[in-house]
């Protein structure tokens, strides 16, 4: 038996909706079915290369990081292209082959998440970026973060231990970003893209700069 969250509950930029979607979205799992295991035991294959992909995107931030507060802009940005690239093969691969997963679903958002949050504190640091900006990007990551730690745990089949909260190869809940979040994922690239490059370029793009600033803002 499926019992529903609700289809259009949001939280943040999160929509959660039933297991019969459950490739691209938040689902919970239940079932008295004779025919199924019983759902404690109810695993994925989680070594998949889009999952690999990803997780390569998180540990690039740390020299990213490095590169920036060094003032080594060729190398962040070729770490910047490394990322776009593997962002958008990873997607394709799980789509193409069937290799979605829900720890998949959680890293790929999560790995968005550590590349803006590396990049908004380096960038700060340096001084590209200004302060109330920065406060502004990561005060709503982090609340989104605590979310989904609570969604984790909220789906998350009984018993809910701490082992199985983090053995992600238990079927929780999976990430389904909404549009706006998708459109604000989007400017906050451009923002930080254009940034990191911006010492490169060899001419005064300062105008430019604030007027994505403000944008990405509002």
């Amino acid at each position: 038996m499926l019992r529903r969250f609700g289809c259009l509950n949001l939280i943040g930029n999160t929509r959660i909706t039933p297991l019969s979607k459950r490739s691209t979205r938040f689902t919970r799992f239940y079932s008295n079915s004779p025919d199924t295991h019983d759902r404690h035991d109810r695993h994925e294959n989680i070594w998949t290369i889009p999952n690999a992909l990803t997780a390569s995107r998180i540990l690039s931030c740390i020299p990213l990081g490095y590169s920036i507060c060094n003032h080594d802009y060729h190398t962040a940005t070729a770490i910047l292209l490394y990322a776009g690239v593997s962002d958008g093969v990873d997607g394709f691969l799980a789509r193409r082959y069937n290799m979605g997963t829900v720890l998949g679903s959680i890293l790929d958002p999560a790995a968005d998440k550590a590349l803006m949050t590396t990049l908004t504190c380096t960038l700060t640091y340096a001084g590209m970026i200004p302060f109330p900006l920065a406060f502004i990007i990561l005060g709503r990551d982090i609340g989104l973060s605590l979310s989904a730690f609570y969604i984790r745990y909220a789906s998350l089949p009984e018993p809910k231990t701490l082992s199985r909260y983090w053995d992600f190869s238990i079927p929780s809940a999976q990430v389904n970003p909404t549009n706006i979040s998708k459109y604000n994922t989007f400017l906050q690239l451009i923002l930080m893209g254009t940034t990191t490059v911006s010492p490169l370029i060899g001419y005064d793009i300062s105008l430019l700069l604030q007027a994505i600033q403000w944008t990405y803002a509002i």
